[in-house]
């Protein structure tokens, strides 16, 4: 049975998150705009402003043309939108190459937007640039599991941590993660499992997406969830809303009273 939660009223913090760990579920979306933004302000603690939009809103096959250019531009229009969720900004591919270069650009995500944090794709692999990241004031939400900017070097998307071996990569992933700095991390495309071992590994949250109901809390891509996004969707994806059906519905109803002059009618007219 669903319960009924009260809005947020407070502005979430990084010190927020860390507190929930173990307490209450966090919740994330994504989000690319103004608009929508404000429709979720004070119903989540984090938006995602993710490289997702390459795909939901761009038309491309994956995410891995995203730039710097479009996450600012995104991530300013949320911020615009948003006051109370903590938005985070998705680092894109190439933008981290080195420490020099994630800091780079990092950087400019800080000046030019007012995200309070960036999110980085990669485990222990990773953890060195991520700490250049939080010793340099930078906070960053982790991701491991299923990581879709490594789609094309992996072969597709794979679901992990379906062997032991694995597990203890993915929590030696986590645990390096952790000592890096990051707040948070997104496990996504993991078994429940892996997923609940990971989540008791380390002292920070985890956020799972398609990673059973183990974690510290869920993130979804929200043309996904409100059933915007037709060209596939994740088993792991929960639709809230048949958004599509309803848009083509009110298209049609639009379509039709204009070509039969019912609109606009005299209640719409000066």
């Amino acid at each position: 049975m669903s319960i009924h939660t009260p809005k947020i009223e407070k502005k979430i913090t990084l010190s927020t998150i860390a507190g929930m760990k173990g307490v209450e579920p966090i919740t994330m979306v994504t989000a690319y705009d103004a608009l929508f933004a404000q429709l979720f302000d004070g119903e989540v603690e984090m938006i995602l402003v993710g490289d997702s939009l390459n795909m939901s809103f761009l038309g491309k096959e994956d995410t891995l043309s995203a730039t710097m250019d479009q996450m600012i531009y995104h991530t300013q229009a949320v911020c615009n939108g948003a006051s109370l969720p903590l938005v985070v900004l998705d680092m894109p591919f190439g933008t981290y190459t080195s420490p020099e270069v994630a800091l780079k650009h990092a950087t400019r995500a800080y000046q030019e937007t007012n995200a309070q944090a960036v999110k980085i794709e990669g485990g222990k692999e990773r953890a060195h640039i991520v700490q250049a990241l939080t010793q340099n004031s930078i906070a960053v939400l982790g991701h491991i599991g299923l990581m879709p900017q490594f789609l094309r070097s992996e072969g597709g998307y794979k679901v992990r941590g379906k062997d032991q071996a694995d597990i203890e990569v993915l929590v030696e992933d986590a645990k390096a993660l952790e000592k890096a700095g990051v707040f948070a991390i997104v496990v996504e495309g993991v078994k429940e499992e892996a997923a609940k071992a990971i989540t008791e590994a380390v002292s920070v949250p985890t956020i799972g997406i398609g990673a059973g109901n183990s974690t510290d809390g869920q993130v979804l891509v929200w043309s996904d969830m409100f059933g915007f996004f037709e060209t596939f969707k994740p088993k792991f994806v929960k639709q809230y809303l048949d958004g599509a059906k309803q848009i083509r519905k009110g298209i049609e109803a639009y379509r039709n009273e204009v070509k039969g002059r019912e609109f606009p009618s005299e209640e719409y007219t000066y």
